[in-house]
């Protein structure tokens, strides 16, 4: 079989490497094997949402062989579904951002990764495949997620380090009451749904709250686990009805589809269950707590293993990361629209919620921006990044630690002193809405210089649409603070 995938356009332009089609050849003798009727063929887009089409089994190999076209409005759209970009007319930002499919709305093409090939084990008769998303000719789009990530690795690779990374992810679980379903529920975006909380809350970790969640609990755990995921702990977090799953150290693109597949999998197991699961920043919901997404962080040696930010014998920061922590502190406001991308994610950033509000690091302390997790000898000594919120794109926000790490590193910075106060003193906030975070993104050089300025550009254009509709709603609160009163 690998021979007749060899034959294919894919193989011929170079897109499948020897070593992807013999784990294509696997793949397909799975899929046989287990009977597959369908395969959902899956491209991450620029908010890390999971969108593509279904394949039936006569059409599988041909994934293999071709690759799958689907429409490049798909990457302009914003958190609506509206497309932000200008498409129709002659030139204009479609040409401005070097993609010209974008105009006219014409193709990019899926090409599969094999290794990603998942039999889903809530619908065995289905699979998942994740893919590379590339212009029609095989060229790579220079704002996709997964080429994003891999320039940011670049330089380090090829300086024989790689970055490893644990993940926290905090999200809730709610009973669903009213699907949104009536005909003028169908907005842009839909109405939010109607939900209630399957627990009170504000019992942290304690056991009796585990035993009420116990079995939605375990559902989720089990797929993910036979999804191949390397989940850690199962934990009840502070709010009412939100939970934290926590996943072992792996390489960045390793964690980051694993955190698009994790995401993806709990809306769709607990939607089956007639419940509700939300990733977003801070839900508009009474007493509910906002959600973080922690990542964690460590440098290693690829020739020997050994983890570049394990402290000196007197405790001292190493070298590497006290450039890493230096370069996350100044670039903190550039990374982030890549790390708390909406509207909602700054309303997360206040004092004494368990979340950072301020540019700073303190060793094992909470309430810092960056959480040093470092003794002498531990060969998982780490930093905790606590800004990043669990709606972000993973990808992008993986690429962000690590082009600003490195360059923190190679322009010698290092660490300021660590705080012990983390919501006191004269350290500069994180921004305050998405509008200074855009504003800090686009003065920066930092992504210009790594990734190029048609991301920079591009990402801007994305994410000032969605901030100029913000600001173009007239809110409940403006309604219940004037309308009376003027």
């Amino acid at each position: 079989m690998a021979e007749d995938l060899a034959t294919g356009r894919l193989a011929r332009a170079g897109l499948l490497s020897p070593e992807a089609l013999a784990q294509a050849d696997e793949v397909l003798a799975e899929a046989r094997a287990a009977d597959l009727e369908t395969l959902r063929v899956l491209m991450v887009d620029q908010h890390g949402i999971l969108r593509g089409k279904t394949l039936v089994a006569d059409a599988f190999e041909g994934l293999f062989r071709s690759g799958l076209n689907m429409p490049s409005t798909l990457l302009l759209k914003d958190t609506s579904h509206r497309t932000a970009f200008a498409v129709w007319g002659a030139g204009g930002e479609a040409d401005d951002q070097g993609f010209e499919p974008m105009r006219g709305a014409g193709d990019i093409l899926l090409v599969p990764r094999p290794e990603t090939f998942r039999i889903l084990p809530w619908s065995p008769h289905s699979a998942w495949i994740l893919c590379e998303t590339m212009q029609s000719d095989g060229t790579p789009i220079g704002f996709s997620s997964l080429e994003v990530l891999r320039r940011a690795e670049a330089d380090l690779q090829a300086g024989g380090k790689e970055a490893i990374f644990g993940l926290e992810v905090e999200f809730q679980v709610f009973e669903r009451q009213d699907s949104g379903l009536n005909h003028g529920q169908s907005t842009m975006p839909g109405a939010p749904i109607a939900t209630r909380n399957l627990t009170q809350g504000y019992q942290y970790l304690t056991e009796t709250r585990y035993g009420d969640c116990e079995a939605m609990l375990d559902q989720i755990r089990r797929n993910a686990q036979a999804l191949g995921l390397l989940v850690h702990s199962v934990e009840i977090e502070m709010g009412p009805s939100q939970f934290e799953f926590t996943f072992a150290p792996l390489p960045a693109v390793q964690q980051a589809d694993a955190m698009v597949m994790f995401r993806t999998m709990v809306k769709e197991v607990c939607s089956r269950a007639g419940l509700h699961a939300s990733f977003m920043a801070k839900p508009r919901l009474e007493n509910a707590m906002a959600n973080g997404w922690h990542l964690h962080q460590s440098l290693v040696d690829r020739e020997t293993g050994r983890n570049l930010f394990e402290p000196n014998a007197d405790g001292s920061l190493s070298a590497a990361a006290s450039g890493w922590i230096a370069g996350l502190l100044t670039h903190a406001a550039a990374c982030s629209v890549m790390i708390a991308p909406t509207v909602n994610s700054y309303k997360r950033y206040l004092p004494f919620q368990l979340a950072p509000d301020r540019i700073q690091w303190g060793q094992d302390n909470r309430g810092a921006m960056l959480r040093a997790l470092m003794q002498p000898g531990d060969a998982a000594s780490r930093i905790e990044n606590r800004a990043p919120d669990s709606s972000a794109n993973p990808y992008y926000a993986i690429a962000a630690q690590i082009l600003a790490g490195s360059a923190g590193m190679a322009a010698g910075l290092q660490a300021p002193t660590a705080t012990t106060s983390p919501y006191e003193g004269t350290a500069a906030r994180l921004p305050r809405s998405l509008g200074q975070a855009l504003g800090a993104f686009e003065g920066s050089d930092l992504f210009a210089t790594t990734l190029g300025p048609e991301f920079v550009s591009y990402l801007s254009q994305l994410k000032r649409f969605e901030w100029d509709r913000y600001l173009n709603t007239v809110s409940e609160w403006e309604q219940a603070e004037y309308f009376n009163l003027l």
